[in-house]
């Protein structure tokens, strides 16, 4: 499992949650966290994560200042998820150090193949094997 490429699923919503974890776990190593407070203090304590799927709203520490602080730290590539899809929200995104951005309700062929080329860049760019 140490090997297994690990993805952050950050959301208030347990549904999202699991539906990305259920699209996800076949391929990747999985984790999850609720809030943004919970995902900072996760990739503080897991740096070999190597991807967050991140949502822009939730209770607290929003999806934007979560990036901000992880940001602060790590060069994990980070793809905001979210039904904020206005050109503000998204450039808010960019922005904050989010990598790419898909709208909720979103495609699954689309969303792994966004979580695909944003494994590969990194992977890549960090020497990494794939």
């Amino acid at each position: 499992m140490s090997d297994m490429t690990k993805i952050l699923i950050v959301d208030d919503d347990p549904d999202i949650r699991n539906v990305l974890n259920l699209l996800l776990r076949r391929d990747y190593a999985t984790a999850e966290a609720a809030n943004g407070m919970d995902a900072v203090a996760y990739m503080q304590n897991h740096r070999d994560t190597d991807l967050v799927i991140l949502d822009v709203m939730m209770p607290g520490m929003d999806g934007i200042e979560t990036c901000e602080k992880i940001r602060s730290f790590s060069n994990v590539p980070i793809l905001f998820l979210t039904a904020k899809s206005a050109e503000r929200d998204r450039l808010a995104a960019y922005q904050s150090g989010g990598d790419d951005f898909l709208s909720k309700p979103f495609s699954q062929p689309e969303l792994l193949a966004k979580v695909k080329s944003l494994l590969r860049r990194y992977q890549e760019y960090r020497g990494k094997p794939a």
